[in-house]
């Protein structure tokens, strides 16, 4: 086997071939989600989706030149230092051949060159992934529980009806709107509401993703490259005008049946309100005038992340499937 590092803005053909992998894999890994289209796994593969951090690509071939695995490595510098993240894949034909283990005792070496002291990827339990994570000796994180919502011709009642016990608690507050880009004047309030909605449960020695105008602008500028629809809804108290709990929903260009759930959060001093609830009502609202051909919503959440877990129960959503990160220790081996 080879394994070959490759330039994924350059080079379309090794590109195309990961993405083709992928795509096998799909139905064994993940069947609850969408297929990825071309357009997004070239977004997260090649442009980083504006995180502006290095990144690594490498493709495996067979001795016959047949593409048989592959794998992107993550090296973020803003957060993070010490890890490198990984999604790493082999064809299901060629699994249980050794390949596997190759990919992944290459990437760990990357990983240990670039400085980092932990290699992370993500398996959903119950998966040939999980199996892998557990053989290679890899610690598995907090459950990650995974869940999706249909949107039927009963849900603008449901709606309406837990608007309307939950609206009482949010006097003093304004919803507001948007499509990406941000405007202007909610750009720094955004960003502010990032930094400081950090205590959703992490894994242990884990960081969240660091935040300001310039790294926010540039993640907006390459979905939107990407053709991704990218939509914002607050909760703003009017006395101070401060932006107390966004939600955010991508549709992708592809999957126009499919939205994905981004952050949803409430500022800690402006809990008690429901305003988690109420942001994400308008989000559907919205999505019901907008965005009519979305069927499903897929979101995710910290299995101990009971309030917003209540919340999702609430709308509709139903558990999809549960994964976690795994870890391996890089130093010294």
């Amino acid at each position: 086997m080879r394994i070959e590092q490759f330039d994924p803005t350059a080079d379309a053909g090794s590109l195309r071939a990961c993405h083709q992998i992928s795509l096998a894999s799909h139905p064994y890994d993940v069947p609850f989600m969408p297929p990825p289209s071309y357009t997004a796994f070239k977004g997260g593969w090649a442009a980083g989706w504006g995180l502006g951090e290095p990144r690594e690509t490498w493709l495996a071939r067979a001795e016959t030149g047949e593409p048989v695995g592959c794998y992107l490595l993550r090296l973020p510098e803003k957060d993070n230092q010490e890890v490198g993240f990984t999604e790493l894949i082999v064809t299901p034909e060629r699994r249980r051949s050794g390949f596997g283990s190759a990919l992944l005792a290459h990437c760990a070496d990357r990983a240990r060159l670039a400085g980092r002291a932990r290699l992370q990827g993500m398996a959903v339990d119950g998966s040939a992934g999980e199996t892998f994570a557990r053989a290679k000796g890899a610690t598995g994180g907090i459950d990650e529980v995974l869940r999706t919502m249909d949107i039927d011709a009963g849900l603008p009642a449901k709606l309406a009806g837990l608007r309307a016990a939950a609206e009482p608690h949010a006097a003093g507050y304004e919803i507001l709107s948007w499509q990406a880009p941000t405007p202007e004047e909610h750009l720094a309030g955004l960003v502010e509401l990032q930094r400081v909605n950090v205590a959703i449960p992490m894994d242990e020695g884990m960081e969240p993703m660091a935040v300001d105008a310039e790294r926010l602008r540039s993640m907006e500028q390459a979905a939107l490259a990407m053709g991704v629809r990218y939509y914002t809804v607050v909760a703003r108290e009017v006395a101070s005008g401060q932006l107390a709990a966004p939600t955010e929903v991508a549709v992708e260009r592809e999957t126009p049946e499919w939205g994905f759930q981004q952050l949803t959060s409430v500022r800690r001093e402006h809990r008690g309100h429901r305003l988690g609830l109420l942001v994400k009502i308008a989000m559907l609202e919205l999505f019901a005038e907008q965005e009519p051909g979305v069927k499903h919503i897929f979101t995710g959440n910290a299995g101990a992340n009971e309030h917003m877990i209540a919340i999702n129960e609430q709308l509709g959503y139903k558990i999809a499937a549960v994964f976690r990160f795994w870890e391996l220790g890089l130093a010294g081996s």
